[in-house]
């Protein structure tokens, strides 16, 4: 009682430990549920978690993530939240049903919809749902999905989606639901890699692809059939993709300094450059400029500029170089000097300092 007339939140941290806590052990000895105890739950945590701060929700939603007697309102109002808080509960929360992941299609954020199109064993009806909507960004988390039910129809539409959709491109080629007829299909806008992978997996006549990508290729200059020219996109079409993603998530209030390091823990170094071009008003080609010489304080500058705090650059550093073939290059001691790009100046003054230097790269 007396933490539950605390305003401190530290105790209402406690409070709501020890309400988890309780929660759990009674799980564990399997005592039934009683609905007037579990309603009263119900209102204690919906109490206590609205007035709740940030860091407080966010363990409560690694606590309650994996948790089955979790309230249903508590868990679909904190699936809403921002998605740090959200990504544990869409991922692993037992208590969201399918009709509440369809909901979080139709009213989440892309970064949300996106989590729902990662989560295991993701029913059809969920599926369907992704693929009626047809976000690209959403399809691509789904196509990198190996446990979700998707139909025989499900993997056709999301191959002929391909054609347009550069990212989708690579995860299809290794789903483990793709037919034969399918890697056929998909073979015809993929790159050599993935071709030799499909050739390999599914036994394809090296031959008669060739003469298939040939005829494509030449149906396309003739103008029959421009959709299937997905073999000359290629670095086209993933910039058009990524770009929309960006402007999406910058749009949704969802693109912040901590999806750059996000990305790079991805692989993802072309959605890095988009990223922090539209984070520091860069064109991407000045951030390219930036990775690919051997001055490393040019990275530094940008980071400065859209609000990355000095510690976290040699992460970032360490990623894009792992990523980018070792470069901006500059070794040990060129990572030391980029630390003065995090001086005692605004955010405003080095991406002003980031567009003189990298202009005369």
């Amino acid at each position: 009682m007396s933490l539950a007339r605390s305003r401190d939140p530290g105790d209402r941290e406690r409070l709501l430990t020890g309400i988890i806590e309780l929660c759990e052990a009674t799980e564990a000895v399997g005592a039934p549920g009683d609905p007037d105890v579990q309603r009263l739950l119900d209102s204690i945590f919906m109490s206590l978690v609205v007035e709740a701060e940030r860091d407080i929700r966010q363990r409560l939603a690694e606590r309650l993530a994996d948790a089955p007697w979790a309230p249903s309102a508590l868990i679909n109002i904190m699936a809403l939240d921002e998605i740090e808080i959200a990504r544990p509960i869409i991922s692993r929360s037992p208590v969201l049903q399918d009709h509440d992941l369809i909901r979080l299609l139709v009213q989440a954020t892309l970064e949300h919809q996106i989590e729902v199109a990662r989560r295991p064993k993701l029913a059809a009806s969920v599926v369907e749902a992704i693929l009626a909507r047809g976000e690209p960004a959403v399809l691509t988390a789904l196509a990198s999905n190996n446990s979700a039910e998707i139909s025989p129809d499900g993997m056709r539409k999301l191959v002929d989606r391909a054609r347009e959709v550069v990212a989708l491109r690579s995860p299809l080629a290794r789903h483990p639901r793709l037919s034969s007829d399918l890697a056929e299909q998909l073979y015809l806008w993929v790159g050599r890699a993935l071709r030799d992978a499909l050739t390999k997996r599914f036994h394809l006549d090296p031959d008669t692809m060739a003469s298939a990508v040939d005829e494509a290729l030449r149906a396309a200059h003739r103008g029959e059939d421009p959709a299937n020219d997905g073999v000359m996109e290629s670095e086209e079409g993933r910039e058009e993709m990524e770009r929309t993603l960006v402007e999406k998530l910058d749009a949704a209030g969802q693109l912040r300094p901590g999806y750059l390091l996000r990305v790079l823990r991805e692989g993802r170094l072309p959605l890095f450059i988009m990223a922090m071009a539209r984070l520091g008003s860069f064109e991407p080609d000045q951030v390219r400029r930036a990775i690919d010489g051997n001055r490393p304080e040019l990275l530094a500058l940008a980071c400065s500029a859209v609000g990355i705090d000095r510690s976290v650059f040699p992460t970032i550093l360490e990623h894009v170089r792992q990523l980018n073939g070792g470069r901006p290059g500059g070794g040990d001691e060129g990572a030391r000097r980029a630390g003065s790009a995090f001086g005692p100046f605004t955010p405003d003054i080095a991406a002003m300092a980031f567009r003189q230097a990298v202009g005369a790269v």
